[in-house]
């Protein structure tokens, strides 16, 4: 999934980027360790923490964005009851999944989940091309001007940050697919995307005095 993100690669990959087309624990004791470079929503003292791997270019991912998401943000996270955190691999095309990570942290990720939900949302205009001008729009439309934009792109620190978070997913999370969730360090089970009823169940179980989570 990784692969050395040369700054040669790098432009590259943003001068391809217009053309490319898509193929179709408890408070007290944290069930999941911390990873660089989380990005958080909700109380980070809630009793039950959910991890979510994603990428930018999974289709099940834009599917769980779009259906199951909204509700569970509203129901745990948004009233406390969980702590989510997103953390990302890249699948194919592997390019538009760094540009889409790379413009979403830009900026130190101020406007991060935004960004990830608009980027997930347009996976249905993928197919006509030209991928770099909505991309472009999305970050317009979050405070970014063309050139901060194309600046994040190129950002070499940035590159070998997310190539470092991939290799953690993969060799500590032993994660190689998305989307992938753990609820206090235990992984849902499955080959499809969850619903709210798969949430409702696993957050229960973590709820249980026995579960505790952990690997």
């Amino acid at each position: 999934m990784s692969a050395t993100l040369t700054r040669r690669r790098s432009v590259a990959f943003l001068a391809g980027l217009a053309a490319t087309a898509a193929s179709p624990a408890w408070a007290a004791k944290k069930a999941w360790p911390a990873a660089p470079g989380d990005m958080n929503l909700g109380n980070s003292k809630a009793r039950v923490h959910v991890v979510e791997y994603m990428s930018l270019t999974c289709g099940h991912c834009a599917q769980f964005n779009a259906e199951v998401f909204p509700a569970f943000k509203a129901k745990y996270i948004d009233t406390g009851q969980v702590f989510y955190t997103a953390r990302e691999l890249l699948t194919a095309p592997q390019q538009l999944a760094v540009a889409g990570v790379l413009m979403a942290r830009c900026n130190g990720g101020t406007r991060y989940f935004p960004i990830i939900d608009q980027v997930l949302r347009s996976q249905s205009r993928w197919q006509g091309g030209n991928i770099k001008a909505i991309f472009l729009d999305i970050a317009k439309a979050n405070g970014l001007s063309e050139a901060q934009f194309e600046a994040c792109l190129l950002d070499e620190a940035a590159l070998r940050a997310l190539e470092a978070r991939v290799q953690y997913a993969t060799d500590t999370d032993k994660v190689n697919s998305t989307p992938t969730f753990f609820v206090n360090g235990v992984r849902l089970a499955g080959d499809r995307v969850p619903d709210m009823a798969d949430l409702d169940a696993a957050i229960a179980r973590a709820l249980t005095p026995k579960s505790g989570g952990g690997r």
